[in-house]
């Protein structure tokens, strides 16, 4: 299913996945935002690619001047909106990550995490090139996937969201590898340090690659404009 977090796994069901993830997933899930945090400056002006339903935005708006979240389902992001309706430097976007409705240059930061950069399903290059387009010169965009030392724990949390209904019933013939397929359509690929580099080596950028937690992987990349 190519829209699946638009069709099926949005607003309160995409919020109740989070809601029972078990301690040491809860331990990741934190451990990449305090990673983010770490990369945001109080000035910067920061985009979130698949914000949901702003579970990540309701703490990088605490250090910094403006977050942007975007999203393909409109029940997340209405639902975002309820959720964080406070906060006043917040904003809100129907939109594809691949065809980004903003000008060149308008963003300090641009952050796909928790392995954004496979459950997009669209083409990574396009995402990535995207992405650049509208980041600051010294700015950075940062994008995570899972470490292969969290297979354990991300395969027990995805059989857990499978049990409640949530997902489809796991494939296991299916899955292995770093890649989970759930018999509804669903499937979650994991993008590795040596792909993340050979994505890179596209186009004009510095790169670093980040384990964090033993959880995520992070890509971190800025681009080098003449």
């Amino acid at each position: 299913m190519k829209n699946y977090y638009s069709e099926k796994l949005s607003a309160q069901c995409l919020k109740r996945c989070y809601e029972i993830a078990p301690p040491r997933v809860k331990q990741y899930l934190e451990a990449e935002i305090q990673f983010v945090l770490d990369h945001i400056n109080p000035f910067d002006r920061v985009l979130e690619l698949g914000c949901g339903y702003g579970r990540v935005i309701q703490q990088l708006n605490i250090n910094t001047k403006m977050v942007i979240g975007i999203d393909t389902s409109r029940a997340s992001l209405d639902l975002a909106k309820a959720y964080l309706m406070d906060l006043s430097s917040v904003e809100f976007f129907q939109m594809n990550a691949i065809n980004l409705g903003f000008q060149d240059q308008s963003f300090d930061i641009v952050i796909a995490i928790q392995n954004a950069i496979s459950a997009f399903n669209v083409d990574q290059n396009n995402l990535i090139r995207e992405s650049l387009r509208v980041t600051r010169d010294r700015g950075k965009v940062l994008f995570s996937s899972y470490s292969d030392k969290f297979w354990n724990n991300r395969l027990a949390w995805f059989e857990f969201q499978a049990q409640k209904g949530l997902l489809g019933e796991i494939d296991w013939n299916e899955t292995r590898d770093g890649i989970i397929v759930c018999k509804d359509g669903f499937k979650a690929t994991t993008v590795r340090p040596a792909d993340f580099t050979n994505l890179a080596a596209k186009f004009n950028v510095e790169i670093s690659i980040k384990e964090v937690d033993d959880s995520s992987m992070f890509c971190i990349m800025t681009p080098q404009r003449p």
